[in-house]
């Protein structure tokens, strides 16, 4: 982090949208002649100026490559480095620094879990269980692994509204199930799945479970012991840090037995013709030049959202997300997709007699960002017999007043389409 830090770690701002909302730079502009109603944020969040000045200082004042530098700006670079991993471990109660991997992102740190763990331990006859409403990221990497290793990936049933089937999870638990990989939060419809009563569950035969945080992180406080997860996946830009950084946390002992999954660089202790060792946790998993301001900005990111009181982050973002249900439901033709009355920062639909795509192409010209399609989870608009759906996602700065903007706009969508 800078030499200044941000807020010290037991001090709290006072959490105020208007003043949060100047710390985002970029909802100060129009889009198409329009004030910008940023609500594509399962996708991406926006970066505070505390970011993108962390970045933008390391590029000015300390830019070197980490580790093995032999002058004062490697030293510093780091230091800062290793700083951030310390300082996420901390956000994530992980027992160790060392169990905080980098990544570019959930998706390659699930990649790593397949091609590393899922390698070494998925048999012939072995089952992986995954929700029918993942993301397609922690889907195709368990498909690819059960056709290469004999195994075979079964899917979590869920329910009208969105929710897993525990009861048809139980069914479907036995000596042959070694992985059960789940969400912690939907990023199609914003369910929190139940995620400690699926890891017990899931350990009561001896499976291993990793969690994709990547829409939960932002939204509440984790703490992986407490969870006692195998794996725990996430993503900085959705953590208002930077893109092309992420995280997998995994437990030691896990990881200590897992072979590495790229090679060359930092990942090596020592090579010569007649062999090669590797290098300690977490440094093993770590090839080549990581993303060295990507992870300074995530810890950045990070001091952030934690110099506020997080309770009171997360109840401003329930507020908008209930206010946003109670007045999106006067439209007429409108239907939510996702009924579960334990969510968080998603707010999907459809609307009779309109293609979502439409709608969202309407919104733009009116200066409001969403999403629309399948969002990467097509065995949910399966099961939903969906096409898909126009999702409004939502985050720290998003206030009311940006609901007041979709409503209205939808209105004119539906004068123009309907």
């Amino acid at each position: 982090m800078s030499d200044q830090m941000l807020a010290p770690e037991n001090t709290c701002r006072q959490f105020d949208i208007a003043s949060v909302r100047e710390d985002f730079p970029i909802l100060r502009q129009e889009v198409n002649g329009h004030p910008l109603v940023y609500l594509d944020n399962a996708a991406t969040t926006q970066k505070p100026n505390a970011v993108i000045d962390e970045i933008s200082n390391y590029y000015r004042s300390y830019n070197s490559n980490v580790h093995r530098g032999a002058h004062h700006l490697s030293d510093k670079a780091t230091s800062h480095f290793e700083a951030a991993r310390e300082r996420i471990s901390k956000f994530v109660n992980s027992p160790k620094a060392s169990q905080v991997i980098w990544t570019r992102g959930t998706t390659e740190a699930v990649n790593l879990v397949a091609s590393s763990w899922g390698r070494a331990n998925i048999s012939s006859g072995d089952t992986i269980l995954v929700p029918e409403l993942e993301h397609h990221s922690n889907i195709v990497p368990w498909q690819t692994l059960a056709i290469e290793k004999g195994a075979q990936v079964k899917p979590i049933p869920v329910s009208d509204i969105g929710e897993i089937d525990l009861a048809a999870f139980d069914a479907l638990l036995d000596d042959s199930v070694k992985l059960v990989v789940v969400n912690h939060v939907s990023n199609a419809l914003g369910t929190i799945n139940p995620i400690k009563e699926i890891i017990e569950r899931a350990h009561s035969v001896d499976a291993k479970v990793l969690v994709d945080g990547a829409q939960a992180v932002a939204h509440f406080e984790v703490d992986v012991q407490i969870l006692d997860c195998d794996f725990y996946a996430f993503s900085g830009h959705k953590l208002y840090g930077p893109t092309g950084i992420g995280v997998l946390w995994g437990k030691e002992s896990l990881l200590e037995a897992m072979p590495p999954y790229h090679f060359g660089g930092e990942m090596i202790e020592s090579v010569s013709f007649s062999g090669t060792t590797f290098n300690r946790l977490p440094y093993k998993f770590e090839a080549g030049t990581p993303d060295i301001a990507g992870a300074i900005g995530l810890a950045a990111a990070v001091d952030y959202l934690c110099s506020f009181d997080r309770a009171l982050v997360q109840k401003h973002e329930q507020d908008v997300l209930t206010y946003a249900i109670d007045l999106l439901s006067d439209i007429s033709g409108l239907k939510r997709v996702g009924e579960s009355s334990n969510c968080t920062g998603v707010f999907s639909f459809v609307i009779t007699g309109t293609h979502p795509s439409d709608v969202g192409m309407l919104l733009d010209q009116q200066g409001v960002a969403v999403r629309t399609g399948h969002h990467c989870a097509q065995p949910l608009m399966e099961r939903l017999a969906l096409p898909g759906t126009v999702r409004a996602s939502f985050a720290m700065y998003t206030s009311r007043q940006d609901i007041d903007k979709l409503y209205e706009a939808l209105t004119k969508v539906l004068q123009f389409l309907v």
